[in-house]
């Protein structure tokens, strides 16, 4: 992409940021919930591209004014100067110009959202249970990391360890953007605790990730939920098992069931749940967009068919394969204790790439 071309570009976005900016500020535009909390997302979404256009006219001045020096400096000690930081300034366009040219791919609105993630145990039996508690823990520490909020929405615990299904709700900075690339299979390869005679076993996993839907994007209709309490199970201590603060809502046109138990309080716990119900009304529209993302883009297949293979944990060897971008790293240690940045900005990167060449603009 030519310099004229991005400046193009950018000054295209800088003319949306300036209209933007205004209708955030527009009484009519804060009394539309809806409207306004897209375009405050948009706003925000803009501002990195905005800094990077600054930088770039000021690149693009500081050049032109080593290249006036050099043509009509008579001093050549200040035309050699002039040369040398030409030489700088060109390196730095060059470096703006590969981030630029991400910054100017469209954004998924998605990426910012909250996140509700969804493991269950697959193949395996118990060990599958216990796979799916390896997960539950290597996520947590990742959100420890990253400065995220998780709590557990519900839970069904393995019969010799682990879950058979655990749903986390985490909040924090971009964590859809980070955490759906996590969606798929797992895969373990090792000798189970059960086992005997020290033979390796495959089990599997399934993650889910769904992104978080405000209460005005899904309109629920009381009618159509039938809800039920019930008694909590599981560690909580004496209002365990005493009090019907769980809760079960059933979404009766699509058939959706969602619990939660993880509160003392029957209110909380309803919050959560329909947290959770809008997020897989939503999660229905917005898969049918993924769908068509991931048949052309192998690192986002996760997104749009759960069943894919996408990862596998090795024990006997140390090592974990992401499948998707054939990554092999030989420190399963570190990234079954949370170590994940690594994995996840290598598939970034794998994507980006793909982006830019759907875009024309590698």
């Amino acid at each position: 992409m030519g310099e004229n071309m991005i400046l193009v570009r950018l000054e295209g976005v800088n003319a949306r940021f300036e209209e933007v900016g205004q209708l955030i500020t527009d009484p009519s535009v804060i009394t539309d919930m809806k409207r306004y909390v897209r375009l405050n997302r948009e706003y925000k979404q803009l501002e990195p591209v905005i800094t990077a256009f600054n930088a770039y006219k000021n690149l693009l001045s500081n050049i032109q004014s080593a290249k006036g020096i050099i043509s009509g400096e008579k001093d050549e000690e200040l035309r050699e100067m002039a040369k040398e930081e030409l030489e700088i300034y060109n390196e730095q366009l060059a470096a703006l110009d590969d981030d630029i040219k991400l910054l100017l791919l469209p954004q998924d609105p998605e990426d910012d959202k909250n996140a509700i993630v969804e493991i269950r145990a697959g193949t395996g039996g118990d060990e599958a249970s216990i796979f799916a508690g390896d997960l539950f823990r290597m996520y947590s520490k990742f959100f420890e990391t990253k400065g995220w909020k998780a709590s557990t929405t519900s839970f069904t615990e393995g019969t010799v360890g682990g879950y058979k299904e655990i749903i986390i709700d985490v909040n924090g900075e971009g964590v859809y953007g980070i955490m759906k690339y996590e969606s798929g299979v797992h895969r373990v390869q090792r000798v189970p605790q059960t086992e005997t005679q020290g033979r390796v076993h495959t089990s599997a996993a399934t993650v889910a990730v769904l992104p978080e839907a405000e209460d005005f994007e899904v309109e629920v209709k009381q009618s159509d939920i039938r809800k039920d309490t019930y008694c909590s199970s599981g560690p909580g201590g004496q209002s365990v098992n005493t009090t019907y603060s769980a809760i079960r809502l059933t979404h009766i046109p699509s058939g959706i069931v969602v619990t939660c138990q993880d509160e003392k309080s029957q209110l909380k716990n309803l919050d959560k749940a329909m947290k959770e119900l809008r997020a897989r009304l939503y999660n229905l529209e917005y898969q049918k967009r993924m769908d068509s993302i991931s048949s052309k883009r192998k690192t986002m297949v996760s997104s749009g068919d759960r069943s894919a293979k996408i990862r596998t944990y090795n024990y006997p060897q140390g090592r974990v394969t992401d499948h998707r971008i054939n990554l092999t790293l030989y420190n399963l240690h570190s990234i079954i204790n949370g170590d994940l940045q690594e994995i996840i900005d290598k598939l970034q990167m794998a994507e980006n790439a793909e982006r830019l060449k759907e875009s024309g603009m590698e």
